[in-house]
């Protein structure tokens, strides 16, 4: 994909995570679950985390979601899903990092597509504040549930 994604808000990645979303659904096991919700559009989304192993070694097994709103938050949640699935917490963190970047820099950070896949095709929404939330939403759940996930994990071992 060329940088032509920044130029577009809607793509047919979009259309394509939004009509077929990756690993949608809540599933157990679960080492954390956050809701999360955009009160400006309503946007919502309930993600839930299973981590195994812990500290250098933890490895996000599985990410599952239910998420409602705007095609653009509902594809954001799809493809943090595929993206982070099965990846080790560290380089998870590195593709948010990484995609969370590129989402502030209003259409000038054209991002890694080795590194964030799909999630190229969100960052047209960056040139866009309004709908940086909705894009950025399953991302900021990502994060809250990866707390809390480490957190449960940390007390089991204790």
């Amino acid at each position: 994909m060329t940088s032509t994604h920044l130029n577009s808000l809607y793509t047919e990645i979009i259309f394509e995570h939004d009509k077929r979303p990756q690993h949608a659904g809540l599933r157990e096991p679960f080492d954390s679950e956050v809701h999360h919700v955009n009160p400006t559009c309503g946007d919502e989304i309930t993600l839930r985390l299973h981590l195994t192993g812990s500290d250098e070694t933890a490895t996000i097994q599985d990410v599952s979601y239910d998420a409602q709103g705007c095609a653009m938050s509902r594809a954001s949640a799809s493809i943090l899903a595929d993206l982070l699935r099965e990846q080790s917490v560290h380089h998870a963190n590195e593709i948010a990092d990484s995609f969370e970047l590129s989402m502030a820099s209003r259409g000038k950070d054209p991002g890694d597509e080795e590194l964030i896949g799909d999630g190229v095709a969100l960052l047209g929404a960056s040139k866009f504040p309004g709908r940086v939330k909705c894009v950025l939403m399953a991302w900021k759940a990502y994060r809250a549930a990866l707390v809390e996930a480490q957190a449960a994990i940390d007390r089991r071992g204790a």
